[in-house]
């Protein structure tokens, strides 16, 4: 699989959170699949899928939060797992598991989604 043709960034980004972290999660999973088949390849792919899956996740399952405590704290767990999943993007980019430079838009996108999330968490009283 072609690392730089998996990683790539949509040519019109969604604008809604849902979706945006749906596609985050999408391009992550593709990204671990182009990732090396050795020990720091596998580990680190299989805690950054976990990580980036759970941003999504989080920020489906707000949208039917119970309450308005409940949707805040769905938000919060999100933006705490993209700060994980942005660590173990730029884990790997430091350690050049991927062509140099490769991951930056999806390093970004990771500090994107966690302004967006946060400014969501305090407009919504959190």
């Amino acid at each position: 699989m072609n690392s730089e043709a998996v990683i790539q960034a949509p040519t019109t980004a969604p604008t809604d959170i849902v979706e945006r972290t749906a596609l985050f999660a999408d391009r992550v999973i593709k990204l671990a699949l182009a990732l090396p088949n050795n020990v720091a390849g596998k580990d680190i792919g299989r805690q950054l899928i976990r990580a980036a899956m759970s941003v999504g996740a989080n920020v489906e399952e707000a949208q039917a939060g119970e309450s308005k405590s409940d949707f805040i704290h769905k938000l919060k767990i999100s933006r705490k797992e993209c700060r994980e999943a942005k660590f173990f993007l730029v884990r790997i980019a430091n350690a050049e598991l991927v062509a140099p430079g490769r991951l930056d838009d999806l390093i970004d996108e990771a500090s994107q989604l966690l302004l967006i999330l946060t400014s969501i968490i305090r407009n919504s009283g959190g």
